[in-house]
């Protein structure tokens, strides 16, 4: 993040209060650029606005076809600026946050996730995607694995600041573990993986392979498989989450694995574990029987 002498009085001021918070640098920069957005819009310093120019800016984003996950985005940077750096939130009293329609995520049968790991362009990848679908890890937390996170006497990965500032401990099945053993000897042989670096280092063995990376390689898994969903890295742990739902695995303990808040957010898995509803005899087969 630049934070130069040439950033204004007033950025710096909005950047020092984030920090103060100890908002991540991803939050911190998505806010900035959403004040940025929004001083580019009215022409003006964003600290001269009024509940009217903020008004306009939100029927100005509808308008131009913003989703409601970015809307609602804007409105949150916009509400810290102005809550916050300028202690004027009651300008925000015409902006309101909208609802975000609940989709359902996609889901790879076990089948398909099989071909997905086998059709990854290289051992690093195909192990990455291993860890992703066998602890249900986040893109983000695949990437930020050390080598010293593996506990192979307790079976577990450490997370170390997950989703929301969170460290936790992931299951490490015994496959996973020799798949990464496997992937161990090799990137240390080839020189690629430093004593107690990255799990999985990028093209320099300082930095980590990044999230995108990682998604761009599972797209061209999934074009190499002949799958036709749509996926992401996500998809591995919408996949995990389900696949456990459908072994009987009770829900609270898959929320603990996925680190979820809200049992609510795990509750989504019960709509598309598709075993489970097989399961269910309608109410018609008995009254057929009868």
């Amino acid at each position: 993040m630049d934070t130069s002498s040439r950033v204004s009085p007033l950025r710096q001021r909005m950047i020092d209060d984030m920090r103060m918070r100890k908002l991540s640098e991803k939050t911190q920069s998505h806010y900035l650029r959403w004040v940025q957005r929004f001083a580019v819009f009215i022409g003006r310093a964003p600290d001269t606005a009024a509940v009217e120019d903020l008004r306009r800016y939100q029927l100005h984003l509808v308008d131009h076809g913003t989703s409601p996950v970015s809307l609602n985005a804007a409105i949150t940077g916009l509400k810290f600026f102005f809550e916050v750096t300028l202690g004027q939130g009651e300008l925000l009293a015409k902006m309101q946050p909208v609802r975000v329609p609940r989709t359902l995520p996609v889901v790879l049968s076990r089948d398909e996730v099989s071909r997905l790991i086998a059709a990854a362009r290289n051992l690093k990848h195909q192990t990455a995607l291993s860890v992703a679908y066998g602890a249900g890890l986040r893109a983000s937390e695949v990437v930020a694995l050390k080598v010293t996170d593996i506990d192979s006497q307790r079976m577990t990965l450490r997370v170390e600041q997950g989703k929301g500032r969170k460290d936790r401990y992931a299951m490490l099945p015994p496959l996973l573990l020799e798949r990464l053993r496997t992937w161990w000897r090799v990137a240390r042989a080839q020189g690629k993986m430093l004593d107690g670096g990255w799990l999985f280092p990028g093209m320099n063995p300082i930095d980590p392979v990044t999230p995108r990376q990682l998604n761009r390689a599972i797209h061209d898994a999934a074009l190499a498989a002949g799958i036709d969903k749509r996926v992401s890295m996500h998809t591995l742990r919408h996949s995990f989450a389900t696949h456990l739902l459908e072994q009987k695995v009770d829900i609270r303990v898959i929320q603990v694995l996925l680190g979820h808040k809200k049992l609510e957010t795990t509750a989504l898995y019960t709509q598309v574990a598709t075993d489970l509803l097989r399961e269910v005899i309608s109410p018609l087969e008995h009254t057929v029987a009868a």
